[in-house]
Parts: structure tokens; C-alpha cells; sequence
């Protein structure tokens, strides 16, 4: 009986935003208590006087008409930006993936979905222009494009499209725009992104390019959570090649992208199969022993 509580168990993320006043974290605890949660997790930060909040409960039955309009009710009266994400152990989960031009690890990632290698509902495709509509098509997944000529635009956008999918991982598939903290921290330890260096090293958006011009023997990529700050989130997964002589910036592009597709992949499935766990900033990739019990490693 008690596996059988924890297996119906739903997960709600509140995600609170606005102008710092006082009483708000009072409001929304008591709310969560009154209608029979648990508070789990709870993280909340001060910023120029921007008030923001993330917080984690668990309902035995959650009613989610009620929770809907009671916390839609609270954002009138706090006058704060309030948003619900709702996970539920007994459903697939709803992956958002954000892509650009190039289409080698989002294609890789319906061709995983195929093989039955991963299970996930594929909910939406983001593009930042259209390029990538008819790979979306194919697969019969949504396609939407989201125009960047305002920043702050393309990205409330993005955040309607996730509420409106219910999105429970967002993948950046060699998604060629920077999300701003005020969008990334709405997500912690939700969004994948696979940058074409072993980081720390080699940073931005040039990384083969300055691999190639400093003369490094090994390249590699590395697939990591998004943080606030620019490509340093805890890593996930690391993979390399070396570096042949005869090599030329476009055989190391070649074979970058061959290897970026397969460790975003990676962690991706990592990340579903929930054996992901980050702890002091590192990642603690779990394995499940023959006899059950949970192990852990931190990824190289």
C-alpha cells in the first residue's frame, strides 16, 4: 500500500516571479498546505528588488482545477507572474525541443525515439527561424517558430509554448541563441544543452574554430544542464577524438557533430530513465545494482 501511495504521488513546480513584497512566501506555503501538499524543495533569491521563487510539492491527490484557480487567484492578489508544472510518475514525459539550422542531434533524437531507445512524449519543436519545420513534420510533432528581433519577446513566447505543452524537459539541439537568466532559472536542472568543446575549455559559440587554431590534439563536446551562467552548468556527459594531422576544420566539424548528436542523446535518456541527480553542482549519474540498490558516479 505504501508503494503504491508513492507511485500516484504527483510532483507540482510553482514557479512565482515579480516584485518583492512581503508575505509572499507565507501565501503560497499555506495555500499548498491547505489543499493537502507537502512543501519538497523550496529555493527563493531577491534581485534589484525582482522577487523570485521555485517550489517543489507533493500532493497524494492533487485536485488540479482547484490548485489551478486558487494559485491563479493568489497571482492577482500578490501581483506576481505564477506558473504550474505538473509531473505525474505514471505518464511519459513531455520534451520541448529547441533547435536552429543545424539538424544532426535533433535527428538523432526522433531516430532514438523510433528504436525505442528512449520514452518521451515529443510534445513540440521551437525553432528560431523555420529551417527545421519539415524534419518536425515528418515526425508529426508541432512546430512552432519563434522570431528573435526582441529578446524578451521570443522568450515570453517560448514560455507560453512550454506551459501550454506541459513540458517537462526543454533540450537545446544545437539551439543557437543564449536564454536569458530570467528565463533559465524558471527551469533548474530542466534544460540539456550540448556545447562543441570539453568544457571548461573553449566556451561560445566558436569552439571548433579555437580548437582548430590553438592546435588541440583532442575535441570533444560535452552535454550540461543550463545555468545562469554561459555554458559552466554541471556537466552531464563528456566524449572526445583525437586530432589527426591530415584533420581540417571541416573533418573536426564532421566528426563534432557525429559525436554531439550522440552525447545529447545520451543525456537526454540519462535524464529520462531519472537517473540524473545533481548535488553540490556536480551531476551523480545513477546505476541500478543487481541487487537494487542505487549507485552513483559523477560524469567525466
Amino acid at each position: 500500500m505504501v508503494a503504491a501511495a508513492a507511485a500516484s504521488k504527483t510532483i507540482i513546480e510553482v514557479t512565482v516571479v515579480g516584485k518583492d513584497r512581503k508575505g509572499v512566501v507565507a501565501d503560497i506555503t499555506n495555500f499548498i498546505f491547505q489543499n493537502g501538499g507537502n512543501i519538497e524543495k523550496i529555493n527563493q533569491n531577491v534581485v534589484r528588488g525582482l522577487f523570485g521563487m521555485q517550489l517543489e510539492a507533493s500532493f497524494v491527490q492533487a485536485k488540479r482545477k482547484d490548485l489551478d484557480a486558487g494559485l491563479k487567484d493568489l497571482a492577482k492578489k500578490l501581483q506576481m507572474e505564477i506558473k504550474v508544472h505538473y509531473q505525474e510518475p505514471d505518464r511519459l514525459r513531455n520534451v520541448a525541443i529547441l533547435v536552429s539550422k543545424e539538424p544532426h542531434c535533433i535527428k538523432r533524437i526522433l531516430a532514438g525515439r523510433k528504436k525505442g531507445e528512449i520514452k518521451a512524449n515529443l510534445a513540440v519543436v521551437i525553432g528560431s527561424e523555420p529551417s527545421l519545420k519539415p524534419v518536425a513534420d515528418e515526425a508529426g510533432i508541432p512546430f512552432h517558430s519563434v522570431s528573435h528581433a526582441d529578446q524578451a519577446e521570443a522568450e515570453r513566447n517560448i514560455l507560453d509554448l512550454i506551459e501550454k505543452y506541459n513540458v517537462d524537459l526543454i533540450v537545446l539541439a544545437r539551439y543557437m541563441r543564449i536564454l536569458t537568466p530570467n528565463f533559465v532559472w524558471r527551469y533548474p536542472n530542466r534544460i540539456i544543452n550540448i556545447h562543441p568543446s570539453l568544457l571548461p575549455a573553449f566556451p561560445g559559440a566558436y569552439a571548433y574554430v579555437q580548437a582548430y587554431e590553438r592546435g588541440a590534439k583532442i575535441v570533444g563536446c560535452t552535454a550540461h544542464f543550463v545555468t545562469e551562467d554561459l555554458d559552466q552548468g554541471p556537466i552531464i556527459c563528456q566524449e572526445s577524438f583525437k586530432v589527426s594531422d591530415s584533420d581540417t576544420l571541416d573533418t573536426i566539424k564532421k566528426k563534432g557533430q557525429e559525436l554531439e548528436a550522440e552525447t545529447l542523446f545520451e543525456a537526454v535518456r540519462l535524464y529520462l530513465e531519472g537517473r540524473l541527480e545533481v548535488y553540490w553542482g556536480k551531476v551523480l549519474v545513477h546505476d541500478k545494482s543487481p541487487r537494487g540498490k542505487a549507485t552513483a558516479t559523477t560524469s567525466s
